[in-house]
């Protein structure tokens, strides 16, 4: 489960580092996850979960933090 958004399931991606030779060489882009307690804005229960949440999600209020 690591590095993966529990909530929009974004999960690392494959790029290229591109040189000025034009050169690709193959990298790995990771989502930007945080460890939290949060409650899930679209369910109708309040159930706190833990999990890895990404920034994304977090901004559009798709889940909510608990303190």
């Amino acid at each position: 489960m690591a590095r993966i958004c529990s909530v929009c399931d974004k999960r690392p991606q494959v790029a290229n580092n591109v040189s000025h030779a034009n050169n690709k060489t193959k990298r790995w882009v990771y989502p930007n996850v945080h460890t939290m307690r949060f409650v899930r804005v679209s369910s109708p229960k309040v159930i706190v979960e833990r999990g890895k949440v990404c920034t994304k999600c977090v901004k559009a209020g798709k889940v909510t933090k608990v303190i």
